[in-house]
């Protein structure tokens, strides 16, 4: 197990650490191979922060909510890992195809059901010491060590130097995407780092939900949502979705939008779409994907794929989810 092993040099003594908001990666535009590099699979789940200390394990989100009623068998498992710690992560369901499947995962919020797993990829904390300033391979080693014979905890691999088959394969299966971090890197907490590529396989992005059109024809609840995103701490109208919902998902989301009605658009330039619009407050988040977006910043062909209720409107920019390009 990792407590046994020697202590590297870039261990930092330091005490059980307070609250922790995780590293972030930064979209990038396509895959790519480079031996200073590692790949991982990108699992559509629930950032999880992990914390163990005297047998307690605590589980929090990426903006600091507790997750331990919504996962308590993830919780229950990580107490009985030898040691303490913390531990970064995603939460996800799988399916069938063992596949990481975001709507069961939301599925499982309401019903308590499906096959929940853990899948943890770094090490930021081990028995006193920070692991932080370690490179990321050196961090996975240990955490490697510390996790293994759990059915729902299951160590992220990584491959080194292909990107891009990894990243076929991803599309292949109908993964997210993928991840890819600089070998050498550490890890630095509530930051958005370069060292860190996230590659989807689809163009995705999350928006703030600002408004909904009326229905028309046989369509009930509502026509079509208008979508917005932060630039320079002001709401911007970024397109309208009316594809992606079926008698599912928008009944309940029809239902949550009336808690949020607003006499007053949200948006600092007021859009005029061609239906009548309820204005809502800006506080829900969804993900969409689309075709591409125009010179004027509008999205083409946006269908709705999900809620993001783990994500908060004001971190919704547009610089967080810019594609950087990347020369290797």
């Amino acid at each position: 197990m990792a407590e046994k092993r020697k202590k590297p040099d870039s261990f930092l003594k330091i005490p059980f650490p307070g609250k922790i908001k995780p590293m972030l990666a930064v979209l990038s535009d396509k895959p790519f191979n480079s031996k200073e590099w590692i790949f991982e699979i990108k699992w559509d789940g629930y950032r999880v922060i992990a914390k163990k200390k005297n047998r307690t394990a605590a589980l929090s989100s990426r903006s600091l909510n507790s997750f331990d009623r919504l996962f308590p068998e993830i919780k229950k498992a990580l107490q009985t890992v030898k040691g303490d710690f913390v531990i970064d992560g995603e939460a996800t369901a799988m399916d069938d195809n063992d596949r990481s499947n975001f709507q069961q995962l939301q599925n499982h919020l309401k019903t308590g059901k499906g096959n929940i797993v853990y899948c943890v990829f770094d090490l930021l904390w081990l028995n006193g010491y920070s692991t932080e300033m370690m490179p990321v391979t050196e961090r996975k080693e240990l955490l490697r060590d510390l996790i293994n014979g759990f059915d729902n905890i299951i160590y992220s691999e990584h491959i080194h130097n292909n990107g891009i088959k990894l990243f076929r394969e991803a599309k292949k299966l109908r993964f997210e995407g993928i991840i890819a971090k600089k070998a050498d890197s550490f890890y630095y907490e509530n930051t958005r780092s370069n060292s860190w590529l996230k590659i989807k396989t689809e163009n995705t992005i999350d928006a703030v939900i600002c408004g909904y059109t009326e229905p028309r024809g046989s369509r009930k609840y509502f026509g079509a949502l208008l979508l917005g995103v932060y630039i320079n701490n002001m709401l911007i109208y970024i397109g309208h979705t009316g594809t992606g919902f079926n008698g599912s998902n928008q009944k309940p989301l029809f239902a949550l939008m009336q808690k949020y009605i607003s006499a007053i658009s949200p948006f600092e330039i007021v859009p005029k779409p061609n239906a009548p619009v309820t204005w809502l407050k800006p506080a829900l988040v969804c993900e969409v994907k689309f075709s591409h977006m125009t010179n004027d910043g509008i999205l083409r062909h946006p269908v709705f794929l999900r809620m993001r209720d783990d994500k908060a409107a004001e971190e919704v920019t547009i610089s967080s989810q810019k594609k950087k390009k990347i020369t290797i």
